[in-house]
Order: structure tokens, then C-alpha cells, then sequence
């Protein structure tokens, strides 16, 4: 029988508002051994995942982009929004300023090989599942996966 993503996937995440301190979400990454949370609304519905990545700007700073001088003008030789962005990130205090908004997520029903397909294709170390309401039920991470496979060698 084809195994789906309700099969194999954490069940309860730990979850995080958009308003908690950066603190206490590098708390729980550290204590719990994970590298990223969902970040839900009010209403629990899923609005952004914060990863270690996206901690990663905390330590190292932001660079300031490379420029030009013109006639008394600043030309700026990269993306100004890019850098913004990342220097938000790098002085952000709460989730809701350094997570990554627009996270990729899946249904619990959808088959194991295309959530499979999908975290390979985008590069994603973990997919929110979410219900037909847009809530959080679960997480599938690579770590799920892998261990689907070995219980199958087993059986």
C-alpha cells in the first residue's frame, strides 16, 4: 500500500506566532534538536516557517551592498530589496520579522513520493501539513521520510 504523507509525518508541531521572541525560538530549536517552526496566526493558520537559516543572519551581520559613485550619486550594483531584507533579518526581535513568509506546504493525503518530489525540486527541509482550514496538523521533514523507508525494509 502506497504510504501518504499522514503515514509518516510528526504529528502536534511545536508552533510559533508571528509576535515571539527571537530568544525563545532559538530556545526551542536549541532544546528540542529541530531546525525550524511553523509560524501560525492567531487563528492557527499557517503564515511563515522560521529555520536556522534564517537565524543565521542574527550572527553574521549584513554586508552593506556594493556601490558606485556618479556625479555625486550612490549607485547601487546589487538588489537594493534584497539587502533590506536581509538586514531586517539580521536585526529583527521577533519571528515575524526574520521568519520566511509564503511557506511551500502539502495535504496529509497527498502520496509520500510527491511531498518526496517536492522537497528535493525546492530545495525544502520541511513542509507544513495543513488541513482543508489552512491549520497546521503535522511536519514532514526528510527525517520522516527516511525512516518510512527503514520501517519498510523491516516489514
Amino acid at each position: 500500500m502506497a504510504k501518504t504523507v499522514a503515514d509518516v509525518m510528526s504529528r502536534n508541531p511545536i508552533l510559533v506566532e508571528p509576535q515571539t521572541p527571537i530568544r525563545e525560538a532559538i530556545k526551542i530549536l536549541a532544546e528540542q534538536r529541530i531546525s525550524g517552526l511553523p509560524v501560525v496566526d492567531d487563528t492557527g493558520k499557517l503564515v511563515g516557517v522560521i529555520s536556522e537559516t534564517d537565524l543565521l543572519w542574527q550572527e553574521t551581520g549584513v554586508e552593506p551592498p556594493l556601490y558606485i559613485m556618479f556625479l555625486d550619486s550612490v549607485i547601487t550594483l546589487e538588489n537594493p530589496a534584497r539587502h533590506d531584507q536581509e538586514l531586517h533579518k539580521a536585526l529583527g526581535q521577533t519571528v515575524g520579522e526574520v521568519m520566511s513568509g509564503d511557506p511551500v506546504t502539502v495535504e496529509p493525503d497527498q502520496p509520500l513520493p510527491k511531498a518526496a518530489k517536492l522537497m528535493r525540486e525546492k530545495s525544502i527541509r520541511r513542509l507544513a501539513v495543513t488541513d482543508e482550514t489552512g491549520k497546521v496538523i503535522g511536519i514532514l521533514t526528510p527525517g520522516d521520510i527516511v525512516r518510512a523507508m527503514a520501517a519498510e525494509f523491516e516489514e
